[in-house]
């Protein structure tokens, strides 16, 4: 999937600094609906609501899925750790060497630390992450006879798993109905008001309680790519929402405008 690229903000209009304009006249100047990374939806979404908000998100993501490369509930494991305070994109850039060198938990103890810190260099923390991995992988083969277990309870007493983390393989592995929270659905469900809170786990159980249980699984993915592309950390692209109709972000942004080039002479 390409990734888009960022549009410039508007610039803001500065109020009038004439000695006339008193304090009241500045501050009513100031614009309404000013971009505001931190505005959170007035209210929660109705049931018809979330509906059709996740059905418009549905649209536009119709094949979603995780960007993270894998092919066993192991390596999927591993990506998924390793992805935590990094990108995808970095993540898949060096695990094709790792799980070549290491495509299960016997190999992934034999390598080690230190190999497995050489090969994931690249990523942020890469030495903690290579330390649990390697003790992951250990505890897999003690525990679980190298296989990765199937409950909650189970992955979050690995190394360097959390309940994200934990929710991710569930989710994806074992096609359980999960709703793992990173930074972009927690973003959107209290930018939107499909699932305001203070924290993850307020957040991932509002999401729980009020998405249709039928698109709870797949509702991860759709939530993840559009956070990711689309109603962005920074600054919304509300001009090019597919679900921009029933969503509550009080200060939508609006198409940005492209000046053509100057032309000289």
């Amino acid at each position: 999937m390409a990734r888009q690229t960022r549009t410039p903000a508007k610039a803001e209009a500065h109020p009038s600094k004439s000695p006339a304009a008193g304090r009241k006249t500045a501050k009513a100047a100031k614009p309404a609906a000013a971009a505001d990374s931190k505005a959170t939806a007035p209210r929660d979404m109705t049931r018809p609501e979330i509906a059709q908000f996740l059905t418009d998100l549905e649209r536009a993501w119709p094949d979603a899925e995780t960007e993270l490369h894998y092919s066993t509930p192991f390596t999927l494991l591993i990506a998924v750790v390793l992805s935590a305070q990094a990108t995808d994109a970095s993540v898949n850039r060096v695990t094709p060497a790792l799980f070549a060198a290491a495509p299960n938990p016997a190999a992934m103890v034999a390598l080690g630390e230190d190999g497995v810190g050489e090969l994931i260099r690249t990523i942020g923390l890469w030495r903690n992450k290579a330390k649990n991995v390697v003790e992951l992988s250990r505890q897999l083969i003690e525990r679980h006879k190298g296989e990765v277990p199937g409950t909650r309870e189970e992955l979050e007493a690995l190394a360097g798993v959390g309940r994200k983390t934990a929710n991710v393989v569930l989710n994806v592995a074992f096609h359980q109905p999960t709703v793992p929270v990173d930074t972009h659905v927690f973003r959107l469900a209290n930018r939107t008001g499909l699932g305001r809170g203070k924290t993850v786990e307020a957040v991932e159980a509002a999401l729980e309680r009020r998405i249709p249980k039928e698109m709870i699984r797949d509702s991860h993915h759709w939530m993840i790519l559009q956070g990711r592309y689309v109603c962005k950390a920074r600054k919304p692209e509300c001009w090019r929402c597919a679900a921009s109709e029933p969503c509550l972000y009080p200060v939508k942004t609006d198409r940005p405008v492209i000046k053509p080039p100057r032309q000289t002479l």
